[in-house]
């Protein structure tokens, strides 16, 4: 399998993964939802998972990967706020959580990048 092959389910994985854990382990993804956001944390933690597992699925099958692909990048920028939140929450915790909390912002850059690069590549194919 070529990289080009690998790298839409290497990124559906990550979103399958991600969208597990905000099932299993939810009560860290409450704390990053924005308190502007209507109802409950919970609520969003669990269509965000929703979301994630569904872009997962959609990259997986090559007839919807370019649209899941495209609707990824988006979701990653959706994101962004709650990474934003969290780094400015944990402000004041130890120095190694406030580094990962800060670390998390910059990421989102790549995964971005990530997903429309799987959208083209599957458009050029097409």
């Amino acid at each position: 399998m070529s990289r080009s092959e690998r790298s839409p389910l290497l990124l559906a994985g990550l979103l399958a993964t991600a969208g597990v854990a905000h099932f299993a382990q939810p009560r860290p993804f409450d704390a990053t939802v924005p308190r502007s956001l209507p109802g409950s944390p919970r609520a969003w933690t669990y269509a965000s998972g929703v979301a994630e597992l569904a872009l997962a699925a959609g990259l997986a099958v090559p007839r919807t990967r370019r649209a899941a692909a495209l609707s990824a990048a988006a979701f990653f920028v959706g994101v962004f706020p709650a990474n934003v939140k969290m780094a400015w929450d944990w402000r004041h915790r130890p120095a190694p959580q406030q580094a990962a909390a800060l670390g998390r912002l910059p990421v989102q850059v790549p995964l971005v990048l990530w997903a429309r690069a799987v959208a083209q590549s599957t458009g050029s194919r097409s």
